[in-house]
């Protein structure tokens, strides 16, 4: 017990949770006098905030599954950190229920009529109630993964000697694995009723790798914030070393690379198809201010990073590393954006269809839902050790991360 008392959160976080409490409370109660004048882009910019906050979240789950399946030190330092994300599930279901209750003010294929081809053709699957139940089902998948993997942790701190540990280990390892399948498959399910129906008559084959690279993407670098915040600080400052965060500097060179080749491979596939239901996507993302902005990602969400994230030296030095993180972070959200902003909006105020609109509250919903978030993230962090204590090859991952 004494073991696990010395691995506790530092006292600092405290402070963190109180302001980030007070911010979020502030900026969604702005954004709630935005979504009583102009609800749809209230939701629109709810739907934003959802995606990126609760990508942390869902990603977290993904991350805790890999690092089971691959082992390493770098997992190890970051389970604690992983876990406490994916516990903020709950209220990332909270934060869901506006665009269940608003679903009709959001996507326009709730208005279309029912002889149109998508809605004749999907039939039930398509319609407000198909979509609310798949969501509720998708929730419960994610909750299942999240719950079993930390209760497993949780019993492996319990336990009396590391045998026993290995035993829960062992047990989350082979959970792991058929999991990642149907972690997979429940995220693109999710995020093509969530983002891809902004868009009725599109789709795309690619459209859920997006987001599983994506949102792994995000978690990662907010994780390396936060262990970046903690490494100086006890008990911190006795476990991590220069080669986690070189570790962690390569996933995320690895998953920048990989988002760009996801990409790549999606407008390659539709561009060589040449279908006008497909290309027309494309067509409206490439042209005006949306064509400045596609240019943006591929500079400064791929080029940009790629090119810093190759030097040894910078992944070495947990500051430096950070700053990446953050712009990487800051990014994310542009590309969620670069999703959700041109799509069809049901009341468009005799705008062009294609005009570049960003809103005040596209500001104030991704800052309000991240302070409740990252208030609920710590709380949830410090109600275990820092690292998984009774894990076989703590030590080792300690030692790894102080060598040369």
């Amino acid at each position: 017990m004494a073991e696990r008392d010395i691995y506790r959160a530092p006292g600092e976080l405290a402070g963190i949770r109180t302001m980030a409490l007070g911010v979020g409370a502030v900026a969604t109660l702005v954004w709630a006098v935005g979504l009583y004048l102009n609800p749809e882009q209230g939701l629109r910019s709810w739907l934003l905030a959802f995606m990126f906050w609760g990508g942390i979240g869902f990603g977290a789950i993904g991350l805790l599954i890999l690092q089971y399946l691959t082992g390493g030190a770098w997992g190890v330092v970051i389970r604690r950190t992983l876990e406490a994300a994916s516990r903020t599930l709950p209220l990332i279901a909270i934060f869901f229920l506006p665009l269940a209750i608003g679903i009709t003010r959001l996507y326009e294929w709730t208005h279309l009529p029912a002889n149109d081809h998508v809605i004749a053709h999907r039939g039930w699957y398509m319609t407000a109630s198909g979509w609310i139940i798949r969501s509720v089902i998708y929730f419960a998948l994610f909750g299942v993964m999240a719950y079993l993997l930390n209760k497993w942790s949780a019993n492996q701190d319990e336990s009396k000697d590391h045998e026993a540990a290995a035993g829960w280990l062992g047990k989350a390892t082979a959970f792991s694995g058929p999991t990642m399948v149907f972690f997979a498959l429940t995220v693109t399910f999710a995020v093509v009723d969530w983002v891809m129906t902004l868009e009725p008559h599109w789709f795309s084959t690619i459209f859920g790798l997006l987001y599983v690279i994506g949102w792994a993407l995000t978690c990662l670098c907010f994780v390396v914030i936060t262990l970046t915040f903690l490494h100086d600080k006890v008990p911190m400052n006795k476990v991590l070393g220069r080669r986690h965060f070189h570790d962690l500097g390569k996933l995320m060179l690895a998953m920048v690379m990989v988002w760009a080749y996801f990409n790549f491979s999606q407008y390659l596939i539709i561009y060589s198809g040449n279908i006008p239901e497909e290309t027309v996507w494309f067509i409206k993302r490439s042209t005006g201010a949306w064509g400045w902005m596609a240019w943006a990602l591929i500079l400064f969400h791929f080029a940009v990073p790629f090119l810093i994230l190759l030097q040894q030296d910078l992944k070495r030095k947990p500051r430096k590393l950070a700053a990446v993180a953050i712009f990487i972070l800051f990014m994310r959200l542009v590309d969620i954006f670069f999703y959700i902003g041109p799509s069809p909006r049901i009341d468009a105020h005799g705008m062009a269809p294609e005009a570049f609109i960003i809103s005040w509250m596209d500001i104030v919903a991704p800052i309000g839902m991240g302070g409740f978030w990252v208030a609920y993230f710590i709380n949830q962090l410090t109600k275990r050790p820092l690292v998984p204590v009774m894990d076989p090859f703590l030590e080792k991952a300690i030692e790894h991360g102080h060598g040369h």
